[in-house]
């Protein structure tokens, strides 16, 4: 062939299929860190969240309707992605540590979870001071399913949130389903309403925790909302 009687030739078209592919990993990297592949949501309406039916998380569990949480004053509810990610309970952290303003507010702070595995929930209570319940159809998680699978271990922003978590010297495991992406709601009282919803775009995306206390400070407990009528 022509390329074997000059093998500069040979060498020149290697180094373009070389050079093409490296520019090729360079964009689709590129593309990887932007929001163009990110999982697109769909704000939750209160009929949707209202409807849901959560257990506890007792040898007996009851169930009920989710609305029980906030019907009187309002809650601060995170949806946990897995309870064994560590990077889920940095987050857990950082909004126990509102827990004094919201007990203030008369606010309470609540979380549910997709799964119950062994003592995961149990091991998870350390760093959320608030009840967890059980949320089997995944509603918290929807109304349009997110979900973050390989993708998320390209993402320059994915990497941030985990060194950070590590500096802090939190520990995890990877038991239970983690792609599943969750977020935290500001449900006020009554049909006061969905005050902030953020949903998780990638693992390790927290939410701002002053926008869930300002949200927070929003809500009007019925007894007060009724008088005001």
């Amino acid at each position: 062939m022509f390329f074997l009687q000059d093998p500069s030739l040979f060498t020149m078209g290697m180094w373009s299929i070389g050079v093409g592919a490296l520019g090729a990993a360079a964009l689709a990297l590129f593309l990887a860190n932007t929001d163009v592949f990110l999982p697109k949501s769909q704000k939750a309406a209160l009929e949707y969240l209202e409807d849901t039916d959560l257990k506890t998380l007792e040898k007996e569990p009851r169930t009920f309707k989710a609305k029980e949480l906030w019907e009187k004053n309002g809650a601060v509810i995170m949806a946990v992605r897995r309870p064994g990610c560590f990077l889920c309970r940095e987050e857990a952290m950082d909004l126990s540590l509102l827990k004094p303003k919201l007990d203030e507010l008369g606010v309470p702070l609540y979380a549910v979870v997709k799964e119950q595995l062994s003592t995961e929930v149990e091991d998870f209570q350390p760093y959320f001071k608030g009840e967890i319940f059980l949320d089997e159809k995944k509603k918290f998680y929807g109304p349009q399913r997110r979900k973050m699978m390989l993708l998320g271990f390209v993402r320059l922003g994915v990497w941030r949130n985990f060194f950070r978590a590590w500096d802090r010297g939190i520990s995890g495991n990877l038991e239970g389903e983690g792609f599943i992406l969750g977020g935290v709601f500001v449900v006020g009282s009554g049909r006061q309403g969905i005050l902030l919803e953020h949903r998780e775009k990638e693992f390790g995306d927290k939410v701002n925790v002053d926008s869930v206390l300002e949200a927070a400070r929003k809500i009007k407990p019925q007894t007060l909302a009724s008088e005001e009528k």
